[in-house]
């Protein structure tokens, strides 16, 4: 075998070597995947080179006569030529061919900045492909979202003509191995779009498009969408350099807290991952659980496993709900009090997606690491479980706290009277 022969290149070969400053696009690992595939793959929708073979796939079996009527397959195909049609009418608004030929040269310029984003070789896609892959998925994502924003007119546009496609193509756009680097879509907005929208930015597009506004700091960077998702997150914490040493061993479940004398308030908004424990009071964050939630999740928490092992906040928060949340009982208790607001109408489900959510992380330390030692503390202490006790049975609602006090006054009222009766006897005695 002669080894200096050129290797054969081919889709899901590691890029060797890799640039740590550049790569931020990762496949997303096997241990995550083969728990559930589904909240990582996209529905409608490819994007960059990573499902780039996909199509291929996808055209072979057309060819051969297969039935892809109703799978992914025919969607994905639909959404090639869907891309032709964005870079038609994209290109008609803006200067026609010329305006495309730049947008060529623009990426044909970074074009190895962009290769070398992704955690795989590219290598296997041509330079002339690789270059028409990334003009038509970002104009596409460009044009969409003009059109789903209402900054474009979007009157016949299949996509967004109900609620179904523009929303499941919405999803798929934050998806980690659907991914075009930001800076790419940036450089190729800002000096094409904004000679007829000169007020308008990338940047402020894409927060108002995922609904950010007013959560993420102006001098915040991101990598691209998956890491913007993630970023509105763990930018809610108050110190982003906290990073325990060890991960939690072990905190009581919600119930069971409860009945030990720990109280839960509701604060903050979805997107906080701001959690605190003091007097007694476990304050977490509300969050509202849907049928994007776990998807939203298991992709960040996939790029934090790749790109920040030393700091997977979001992995730790899911962690600790884990921990929190057993069984059906503790997604009740937790309803109650308005830290879930839950669109699955089954707490068993919620309790199950929960638990399966950090099925394969590897949790290097948790930032939540002190709270939780606090709060088994807090329920290990007998006074504070006593006096949960004497509050569940003797005051746990306003008819058994009457009759509690009544029934107290009442011993106090004979006690007194015993009392009198003692000292006027002793009164009278010679």
């Amino acid at each position: 075998m002669d080894f200096n022969q050129p290797r054969e290149m081919y889709p899901g070969m590691w890029r060797y070597p890799m640039n740590p400053d550049l790569c931020c696009i990762y496949r997303v690992p096997n241990r995550l995947r083969e728990v559930n595939p589904e909240p990582y793959t996209p529905q409608i929708v490819l994007i960059g080179p990573l499902h780039h073979s996909v199509k291929s796939q996808a055209l072979k079996a057309l060819y051969l006569g297969d039935d892809i009527t109703y799978t992914k397959s025919m969607a994905y195909l639909d959404m090639e030529e869907h891309k032709k049609t964005y870079l038609a009418e994209f290109a008609a608004r803006i200067e026609g061919e010329t305006t495309i030929d730049e947008l060529r040269r623009m990426i044909k310029e970074e074009e190895e900045t962009i290769r070398a984003s992704y955690q795989e070789s590219t290598a296997w896609i041509q330079s002339s492909e690789f270059v028409e892959m990334v003009l038509h998925d970002s104009v596409f994502i460009i044009e969409f979202i003009l059109r789903f924003s209402g900054v474009v007119e979007k009157k016949g546009d299949h996509l967004l003509a109900g609620l179904s496609l523009g929303i499941t193509v919405y999803h798929d756009l934050i998806l980690l191995e659907n991914q075009l680097p930001f800076f790419i879509l940036d450089k190729l907005f800002n000096p094409i779009v904004r000679r007829i929208w000169p007020h308008l930015t990338f940047r402020d597009l894409i927060i108002s498009f995922f609904g950010f506004q007013g959560k993420i700091r102006r001098n915040s960077k991101f990598r691209h969408f998956t890491d913007l998702t993630r970023c509105v997150r763990v930018e809610t914490l108050p110190n982003l350099d906290v990073w325990k040493s060890k991960p939690i061993e072990h905190m009581y479940n919600a119930e069971k807290l409860d009945s030990g004398g720990v109280k839960f308030k509701a604060v903050g908004d979805d997107l906080s991952l701001c959690v605190s424990f003091k007097n007694g009071c476990l304050k977490i964050p509300c969050l509202t659980v849907d049928d994007s939630l776990e998807m939203k999740l298991r992709n960040i928490m996939a790029l934090e496993q790749c790109h920040y092992p030393n700091n997977p906040h979001v992995c730790s928060y899911a962690l600790f709900l884990d921990y929190l949340i057993d069984t059906d009982k503790d997604v009740d208790l937790l309803l109650e009090k308005g830290i879930l607001k839950s669109w699955i109408r089954q707490p068993a489900k919620v309790a199950q997606m929960v638990n399966k959510l950090v099925t394969g992380i590897v949790d290097p330390g948790s930032y939540y690491y002190d709270i939780a030692g606090e709060v088994n503390e807090y329920y290990r202490n007998p006074v504070n479980r006593s006096k949960a006790i004497l509050k569940r049975v003797y005051f746990g609602n306003p008819w058994t706290g009457t009759a509690t006090i009544a029934a107290m006054f009442l011993l106090v009222m004979t006690l007194i009277q015993t009392w009198a009766s003692i000292v006027q006897v002793k009164q009278n005695e010679p």
